[in-house]
């Protein structure tokens, strides 16, 4: 079977946060990635959303290297859309707007 995916993924645990954008309430979930690549990532979740709802994701990257050049760890902000949901996961596709900036403390 040919892999269909476009970016490599990488098998990070970055703890984050997902924001539910449709939704009659704001609802805000704690996550922990499996894997992420430049298109998207699994978060694992006690309370997946449901596929096709859209979000905007807050990930915390603790690399040594981004706290060398900005003294910080890193803050990165992408919207997306749950393609996959499951009981303890969701698979979500990132848009390619995002942003990435340092996070204090």
């Amino acid at each position: 079977m040919q892999e269909r995916r476009k970016y490599e993924r990488f098998p990070l645990r970055l703890p984050g946060k997902i924001e539910v954008v449709i939704s009659a309430k704001q609802e805000v979930l704690d996550v922990v990635t499996t894997d992420v690549s430049a298109g998207g990532a699994l978060f694992h979740t006690v309370e997946p959303i449901p596929e096709g709802a859209g979000v905007k994701v807050s990930l915390v990257v603790g690399s040594e290297r981004i706290k060398e050049m900005t003294g910080a760890q890193g803050l990165v902000k992408v919207e997306g859309t749950v393609v996959r949901s499951s009981p303890t996961a969701m698979a979500i596709c990132f848009e390619e707007k995002h942003q990435i900036m340092p996070l204090s403390g």
